[in-house]
């Protein structure tokens, strides 16, 4: 896959800022080229507080919604949590049910089967959920769309609140124009709604579960310090939902991985002792580890697997739990990498791989894990990428896209092919019927505007920095900007024409490609790791020196490399050093 690499560029004055707030001009950069441009902002990014979490009551709604429940706690009624089958509900589920059950309330939780139900309230759960004598429903991470289901709800005598982060639902009119609707609920929270003044939009559902708790608790009169001790779901929730971890999620996330690291919850203990996660513990934790684990229960069996384990409240029972949820999670691992290789040889074997835009249809893949196969792929090709599969009534996918097309917006441009579609730019859902699947293919492709530069990856590099100022201090200034994810990448290092000293390809798969690195003027060397590169690199080695690649890789000498990297500590055998974690390379 071609790459282009991009030196991001700024004219602030970065020593002058950094002797301001007492950081390193890199640390400045790197803060600018993330969309932090102010003073007070950069202040706030490097030292985020609890207390700089907006009052949860300037949601609309919120009060609202606060006094229906509260009413339900006092009045002795039934309240069901609706939630979801992914991290983000779970976590969202977990928050409301652990908030209510301290408030004193008569709570349940349900979370629909992914396969046999779908996203969402359904209007048959509702009927039965009524016929169980719950009355009130208040659902995370879902119901801004359930229009119908709402009114279904109504219809039964059923009080509903709504708490939901995503998108609202919109009608288009003939001349593209949007008419949004929401749902005719008792209360509907969702700092999106057009009307509503919440200062920041982009909380994920646990986020919004979680002010819902502080709201619920300050009318309770349960100590404000109560609600903080949820903090460590709603992380989970954030990071796996890869919202943009700035702002409040970025207070959220930063607050949520401190409790976690000396976690109290006998499911998070038992998970990381299953996963070997010790000490601190990190957004790559759980946005790789934990989250996966608490997906995959949604995935091939039921997420109250999740929820149970996170309630968890006898060691036994997690310990069972959490070695269920990483077993499962191997399962869902080898499905993936099967699915990969399968979409892969279908692409490579066809004409397929011509197309800007690629339609997968493989009724073979499991359908809970077309959205990781369609990330994989478009990782792969740098391709928007909808990967379709059999379903339970007919086909169904999900898109992953980059950054230069709208996913949804496209979609909405062949809506006439389509049953049922929803999303984001970046990621969507869709349903369409079998004998529509190849038209959709092709006018999808013919509206496509991507030019070929778009379908180039692009790095895009924070700061070039000489190998002879990496040390602990660098490593441990940037570890200031943590956690990353979303809206705040992991810092992109880089440097040009470095003399490689010796090449090691190492591990019992031959997978890990180890540089011994000279510092300039210096006699002095650093090691570089980089992980499943080693026949990219090979093959970089061909071009660049022909039939005389065996000999440079035997002997380096001489030869220059530019480097992508982050600095990272390599601990072994009780030495500690400073070695370069390398993303990518050009050979020179």
């Amino acid at each position: 896959m071609k790459t282009k690499w991009m030196l991001r560029t700024t004219k602030t004055n970065l020593d002058k800022v950094g002797r301001i707030l007492g950081v390193s001009p890199l640390i400045v950069k790197i803060m600018i080229n993330r969309g932090i441009n102010t003073i007070e902002d950069m202040k706030k990014f490097l030292n985020p507080h609890l207390e700089d979490l907006n009052n949860p009551f300037l949601m609309k709604d919120m009060e609202n919604g606060i006094n229906i429940i509260k009413g339900a706690i006092l009045n002795k009624e039934r309240i069901m949590i609706y939630g979801d089958y992914d991290a983000d509900g779970v976590t969202s589920t977990v928050i409301l049910y652990k908030a209510l059950t301290l408030c004193g309330a008569k709570v349940n939780y349900y979370i629909p089967n992914r396969e046999t139900e779908g996203y969402g309230m359904s209007s048959e759960r509702l009927e039965k959920i009524k016929e169980e004598g719950y009355n009130v429903v208040i659902t995370c991470d879902n119901g801004i769309s359930a229009l119908q289901q709402v009114e279904k709800a109504k219809e039964l005598g059923m009080t509903i609140v709504v708490t939901d982060h995503h998108e609202l639902p919109f009608e288009e009119k003939e001349k593209g124009e949007r008419v949004y609707k929401l749902p005719n609920a008792d209360a509907v929270i969702n700092p999106k709604r057009l009307d509503c003044d919440y200062p920041f939009k982009n909380l994920c559902g646990a986020g919004i579960a979680f002010k819902f708790a502080q709201g619920i608790y300050n009318e309770m009169n349960i100590p404000k310090e109560k609600a903080y001790e949820l903090i460590d779901m709603a992380a989970i929730g954030t990071i796996c939902d890869v919202v943009d971890l700035v702002d409040e999620n970025r207070i959220i996330a930063k607050e949520g991985l401190k409790i976690l690291a000396n976690t109290k919850n006998l499911g998070i203990a038992a998970l990381k002792e299953e996963l070997n996660i010790k000490g601190e513990v990190s957004s790559y934790h759980i946005g790789f580890l934990i989250g996966p684990c608490i997906n995959a229960t949604g995935r091939l069996e039921t997420a109250f697997l999740s929820v149970d384990l996170l309630l968890a409240d006898t060691e036994e029972k997690a310990k069972e739990l959490a070695k269920t949820l990483v077993e499962l999670n191997k399962t869902r691992q080898e499905l993936t990498n099967e699915a990969v290789e399968e979409v892969r040889e279908i692409i490579e074997n066809s004409n397929l791989k011509n197309d800007k835009i690629l339609v997968i249809y493989n009724e073979k893949i499991h359908e809970s894990i077309a959205g990781i196969v369609a990330g994989r792929i478009k990782d792969s090709y740098n391709r928007p990428t909808i990967v379709l599969t059999k379903g339970k009534e007919m086909p169904k996918g999900s898109a992953r896209s980059i950054s230069e097309y709208n996913m949804f917006e496209e979609l909405i441009k062949c809506k006439s092919l389509l049953e049922k579609f929803g999303g984001h730019p970046m990621a969507a859902g869709l349903s369409i019927k079998k004998e529509n699947i190849n038209d959709f293919r092709l006018k999808i492709n013919e509206l496509c505007t991507l030019t070929e530069n778009d379908l180039i990856y692009k790095i895009r590099i924070d700061e070039r920095l000489s190998l002879k100022n990496i040390n602990f201090r660098v490593i441990d200034e940037l570890k200031t900007l943590e956690p990353f994810g979303k809206g705040n990448a992991s810092p992109v290092l880089a440097e040009k024409n470095v003399s490689i000293e010796k090449i090691s390809i190492l591990g019992e798969n031959k997978n890990t490609l180890k540089l011994r690195c000279r510092i300039n003027g210096t006699n002095k060397y650093i090691d570089g790791i980089c992980f499943n590169k080693v026949e990219e690199f090979i093959e970089n080695l061909k071009e660049a020196y022909g039939e005389s690649y065996e000999y440079m890789l035997e002997n380096p000498c001489g030869m220059k490399i530019d480097l992508i990297f982050s600095p990272s500590i390599n601990e072994y055998n009780g030495n500690v050093s400073v070695q370069l974690k390398i993303n990518n390379f050009k050979i020179q």
